[in-house]
């Protein structure tokens, strides 16, 4: 029998949920303080813990931190009343793997709490998952919209974020190592929002000359400049209706910063050369793999556009940290090379999987690609 630790400070929410749950089958104890629970986590390991994220003597974080250190591998569910998107994303980065809003209907506890046990543990930082005797490893890529979509632990922290914030219309910063694969986030985000029927713009800030940067991001008339020969539709208005995304958008010239603020906050811009303001319904997306807030500090980013920026931030963990993802994409990138050549390329031996599931891959998934 499954052992669940319930952990609240409300008796009859630990009533309510003794009750449903043992008539499912469970064996449930009930902790009403942080305090309570970590002592009887102690006593009697369980197989699932379900706290509350406030509780009356310790902090709902800290609570989850020293779960998560003292027991990395019981998975850990997080109820609270306070259903703030930032606060959610906050118990999965701290190593929940759910969290669950007030009020409690204990189906939808019932039912996150069987994905939890179907779900299992995460392995131990730095293991290498090998296939036990007589299993072969997934052949095949589970491919959504052209997106591979990962099954480690780490990809599926990061899936829950972005099926968070997809639906909003926050503006997201998105951090990650180069090759991780920002842009496909970013049109991720995209797909799964309102906006998807409308365009998606993708401009590399790290690309453009800065004779050229304000140009593109906000247009030209006929004239306005020399060399300019004929009306330039922007970035910003090719994504009207739409998702921009600007990547590694601390490259961008500070002047041209200063010109990207007006826009974000008014939602309006003049082409160069012209006096009509052009309403803007765009959502933002940009990536960087250095910190804004550093730059900020070293005087190469406005502050003031990074907090109109910083509504939601998301981090892409590396292909070295995604282990059990690496073949997944090996696999799918074979099989698109295979489509291309038009022959028929089968897989990679063991000792090739070998080599893959252990490089460290400091290119990511643009490495690997290649």
């Amino acid at each position: 029998m499954q052992k669940i630790l319930i952990i609240d400070d409300d008796p009859d929410i630990c009533t309510l949920l003794n009750r449903f749950l043992s008539r499912k089958g469970f064996e449930v104890e009930t902790a009403n303080s942080g305090r309570e629970g970590i002592r009887a986590a102690e006593a009697g390991q369980p197989d699932l813990i379900l706290t509350d994220f406030r509780l009356g003597d310790m902090d709902g974080s800290d609570v989850l931190q020293q779960l998560r250190q003292k027991w990395p591998h019981i998975p850990v569910l997080v109820m609270t009343g306070y259903s703030d998107i930032r606060m959610a994303v906050n118990v999965l980065k701290l190593g929940a793997v759910d969290y669950i809003t007030k009020p409690i209907v204990p189906d939808e506890i019932l039912h996150s709490i069987q994905n939890a046990f179907n779900t299992g543990p995460a392995a131990p930082a730095g293991t290498v998952p090998v296939a036990a005797p007589g299993q072969s490893r997934p052949s095949f890529a589970t491919v959504r919209n052209s997106y591979v979509i990962g099954q480690s632990a780490a990809a599926q922290t990061m899936y829950k974020q972005i099926d968070l914030v997809a639906p909003t219309n926050y503006s997201v910063i998105l951090y990650g190592e180069s090759g991780s694969g920002k842009e496909s986030i970013a049109r991720m985000i995209h797909d799964r929002s309102s906006r998807a029927g409308q365009p998606f713009i993708a401009m590399d800030c790290g690309a453009i000359s800065k004779d050229l940067a304000n140009s593109e991001l906000f247009g030209h008339e006929k004239g306005s400049f020399t060399g300019a020969l004929g009306t330039k539709i922007c970035h910003f208005e090719a994504a009207n209706g739409g998702t921009i995304f600007l990547d590694e958008v601390s490259n961008l010239p500070y002047d041209v910063q200063v010109s990207l603020l007006r826009v974000v906050q008014e939602r309006r811009l003049k082409r160069i050369g012209s006096a009509k303001e052009i309403p803007l319904d765009v959502r933002i997306i940009v990536a960087s793999n250095e910190r804004l807030l550093v730059a900020c500090r070293k005087g190469k980013f406005r502050e003031d556009l990074y907090h109109r920026f910083n509504e939601f931030s998301l981090e892409l963990p590396p292909l070295r940290e995604r282990r059990d993802d690496i073949m997944l994409f090996a696999q799918h990138f074979l099989q698109e090379t295979a489509r291309e050549l038009n022959k028929p390329l089968q897989g990679f031996s063991d000792d090739v999987a070998h080599i893959f599931i252990n490089y460290p891959w400091y290119g990511n998934v643009r490495e690997l690609k290649m």
